[in-house]
């Protein structure tokens, strides 16, 4: 693959990480937030166990790496997943996307902190406030004149709660790629299965708490049961083989950046096939997360240090 070949996949990725949004909203009106995650990564892991197949690669076989695979299939995959179908039940798809940029800032705060992977500047600290300034904006629109929509404000600690689990396993997982040396391909495959297992207890616990019981799919109307399958195929499976086909040729940090074009394409998408209204609000405080992540993340040419490779928005 040539750089036009990768920057086409590049913006192809954008288009489909961003529709991840509208697909989790319409799907999660039929299907329970971790039936609907199980769906999705399942698809993916018989996908990608195919591709390893194929290709004749292997798993590893360290006990610890197979541990440390599995905690990032469980933390990075099926539970911010789940989280973020759960918030999509309350909350627009439009909106799930803007708040879920601020990833990359708790990614920076874990890998000050428990990593020592990067150091925080007096310049970062600006973008860090600059983006929680940009949530709370968000935030914000909940407070109606007669109080807040519960709603609404649990639907998008929920999302908030993905954005956690992306912030810390992101880091941890380029650590478990240097310390194991696992091929990119072998760690998403892994992980799939590990947060296929991990949405399979999820959903059938979900009963248990008080959240939906899984449906037969049978019953599932043609265009849930089609947002399921498109999340499966192309929002999952075929997106992180092109993500990783794209990454060698672009490299880390320019990859990285497809984050900044995935909440314009959800926020476009939402409003045109569900109405979702776009205000000045909105507009505002997705300004203020971006703006903060840039901050945080562009430098001139020369001084670009790598960045992990993001975690697979939606």
């Amino acid at each position: 693959m040539d750089k036009r070949q990768a920057w086409i996949y590049f913006w192809v990725l954008s288009v489909i990480w961003g529709s991840s949004f509208l697909l989790m909203r319409v799907g999660v009106t039929e299907i329970p937030p971790a039936q609907l995650t199980f769906t999705r990564v399942g698809i993916a892991a018989v996908g990608m166990n195919a591709v390893m197949l194929l290709t004749r690669r292997r798993y590893p076989t360290s006990p610890r790496a197979l541990l440390a695979l599995a905690a990032v299939g469980l933390g990075n995959t099926a539970l911010p997943f789940t989280l973020l179908a759960w918030g999509e039940q309350t909350v627009e798809s439009g909106m799930t996307s803007v708040i879920q940029a601020i990833t990359p800032i708790f990614a920076l705060i874990f890998s000050h902190v428990l990593f020592d992977d990067e150091r925080i500047t007096p310049r970062k600290v600006v973008g860090i406030a600059l983006s929680f300034a940009g949530v709370l904006v968000l935030a914000s629109r909940d407070l109606q004149s007669q109080g807040f929509q519960l709603g609404d404000l649990s639907g998008e600690l929920a999302i908030i709660g993905a954005s956690l689990c992306y912030g810390f396993f992101t880091p941890f997982s380029r650590r478990v790629l240097r310390e194991h040396r696992v091929d990119p391909v072998v760690l998403s495959t892994l992980t799939m299965v590990a947060a296929t297992i991990g949405a399979a207890v999820m959903m059938l616990a979900a009963p248990l708490i008080g959240e939906r019981a899984p449906v037969a799919y049978t019953s599932l109307s043609s265009d849930t049961l089609l947002s399921g399958l498109a999340l499966g195929v192309f929002n999952t499976l075929i997106a992180y083989l092109m993500f990783y086909r794209m990454m060698p040729q672009l490299g880390a940090a320019r990859s990285s950046m497809v984050t900044y074009v995935v909440p314009v394409v959800a926020v476009t998408l939402g409003a045109v096939f569900l109405n979702e209204v776009i205000d000045a609000r909105m507009l505002f405080g997705a300004a203020l997360i971006l703006g903060g992540i840039g901050v945080v993340n562009l430098r001139l040419l020369r001084q670009r240090q790598p960045q992990p490779a993001p975690a697979a928005p939606g």
